[in-house]
């Protein structure tokens, strides 16, 4: 857990910290020139903590914050991969499509999904969270909704990329949203609390759709359009619903007393340096230079290729799984069913593995040990399929590859975070991470061909590669992160301002990367 406060009785968060017109605390001002610079001051950095219990503020945020994100995120990703249960109730019979027309349904999905994904985390803090994201919300439920009355692959196509248009700001923009209430060494297990969500939802989606497809012919709509109909209309009215019950930022959260605020912004604006004997507070305003950072940071595309041997088994499984199973042997409704233990297996997975993970403060090793639990799984799936007649085998190995993608997932996108210093460059280094990321999606979209059923011999050979590449990004990251801290551990602390290294956010020699 972060350091707590000073105690100091005379100073508050109102004498502590400016703030933005957005809530968030701005950098202070310089009494001689009115010129803005951050908080660095000793003064500001103490503020009246007496009585703050850690433990009760943390478990207050997780009540307040964490329920909502989280089924957010179960009804994006139900969404999203809802279409894969449509295929197998005669989707793609129905619109008349061919196996590749199926594919670029998919594969479309992920290019608006990306160029979407920066300027929609940029405008998450300017926008407000309570607003922008029930919004986007509301927009991806419409056209879900609309996808149950598409008449032809064309259409099926059109509403697939406004799909990607309005879901792009939701996931990169709750991860962000988390780092703006937790420290870096409680960002993993809140982040796999709410992203288990996907593993819910990948399990609530077989059941879901079982049940809607007894719907098939009311209303003289086949079942699966009943599917997009009405898993479209839950998410405009729980859109509704967030409007109310999302909340925006530490520092105008009504649920927490104003010693309790105090404490939360403190410690997250000093936690990066708190390792270096040397307090610099973030940088919270905005500025062009930040983004530009992101953009050229390297560590941000060395990540790429962890997120990517993650993200093409998460996405080929989600697309996929109902349709590799059924090929199995099983009959459609089995098919559905059967995906449901290894979803949930999966989430209470995620969530062990990132409460073990903050605990000890380590990011790689957990990371690492999961994707080698995917290779796995795929070596299993690949095996077994050359062999024949051992479904039993196959379904064991995806089993595996999926228990050990949705632990891998967050930790990846936390520990990025993590090193990422500056609030507007964690946000655009977040959205580049993730944006980029999620062409994988793209890509996973076409490693299971029709022509290839029903072994998916290529498919898994093409999600191992990316597994193995990811792993080495694995290595490499670490490697950096670790030798670069011990470069600035022999560094003189003061060999630049204070102002200075606020600026310079993980680039500053008061900045630890976490391992």
């Amino acid at each position: 857990m972060c350091d707590s406060l000073r105690h100091n009785p005379g100073t508050t968060l109102n004498e502590s910290t400016a703030k933005h017109h957005d809530g968030s605390p701005a950098s202070a001002l310089s009494s001689k020139t009115g010129e803005k610079r951050a908080v660095v001051d000793p003064e500001c950095a103490e503020v009246d903590t007496a009585g703050v219990d850690p433990k009760r503020v943390l478990l207050k945020m997780d009540l307040h914050l964490i329920p909502m994100l989280a089924l957010l995120y179960l009804l994006s990703f139900l969404d999203r991969g809802n279409i894969a249960n449509a295929k197998i109730e005669g989707l793609v019979e129905t619109l008349h499509m061919t196996g590749p027309q199926y594919n670029w349904t998919l594969t479309v999905f992920f290019f608006t999904y990306c160029v979407f994904e920066v300027p929609s985390n940029l405008l998450l803090k300017q926008l407000r969270p309570s607003i922008w994201l029930p919004s986007i919300m509301i927009a991806w439920g419409v056209v879900m909704t609309l996808m149950g009355i598409v008449q032809d692959f064309k259409g099926l196509l059109i509403a697939r990329l406004f799909l990607g248009v309005a879901e792009a700001g939701l996931y990169p923009g709750v991860a962000y949203y988390i780092t703006m209430w937790y420290c870096r060494t409680e960002a993993q297990f809140r982040q796999a609390m709410f992203f288990s969500a996907a593993s819910v939802a990948g399990a609530f989606s077989g059941l879901l759709a079982f049940a809607i497809a007894k719907m098939d012919g009311v209303g003289g709509y086949e079942g699966w359009r009943w599917i997009f109909i009405l898993e479209g209309i839950l998410t405009v009215l729980i859109a509704c619903l967030a409007f109310l019950t999302i909340y925006d930022f530490p520092e105008t959260a009504k649920f927490l007393t104003e010693s309790e605020r105090a404490w939360v912004v403190h410690r997250l604006r000093y936690q990066g340096s708190k390792d270096s004997g040397q307090m610099v507070a973030e940088s919270e305003h905005f500025r062009w230079k930040y983004v530009r950072d992101a953009f050229t940071d390297w560590q941000i595309y060395l990540a790429l290729w962890m997120y990517w041997g993650i993200v093409c088994p998460l996405y080929g499984t989600s697309l996929f799984l109902p349709s590799i199973i059924r090929e199995l042997g099983y009959t459609s409704s089995t098919a559905q069913l059967l995906t449901v233990p290894i979803y949930i297996t999966a989430a209470v997975l995620a969530i062990a593995v990132a409460w073990s993970s903050d605990r000890t403060g380590q990011r790689s090793p957990y990371i690492f040990t999961c994707m080698c639990a995917i290779a796995i799984g795929f070596i299993i799936c690949i095996s077994a399929s050359a062999h024949g007649d051992v479904p039993g085998v196959v379904y064991a190995g995806i089993f595996i590859a999926v228990c050990g993608i949705y632990p891998a997932f967050p930790g990846n996108v936390t520990w990025l975070s993590n090193n990422l210093a500056g609030s507007y460059k964690r946000s655009a280094g977040m959205a580049v991470h993730i944006g980029v990321g999620n062409l994988a999606g793209a890509m996973a979209s076409n490693f299971y061909r029709t022509q290839d059923r029903p072994k998916y011999i290529l498919g898994h050979a093409l999600e191992l590669a990316f597994v193995g590449v990811g792993l080495c990004a694995v290595g490499g990251l670490r490697w950096n992160y670790r030798r670069i801290n011990r470069v600035r551990e022999g560094m003189p602390v003061g060999e630049y301002s204070e102002v200075e290294n606020s600026e310079m956010g993980d680039r500053a020699v008061t900045f630890r990367y976490v391992l």
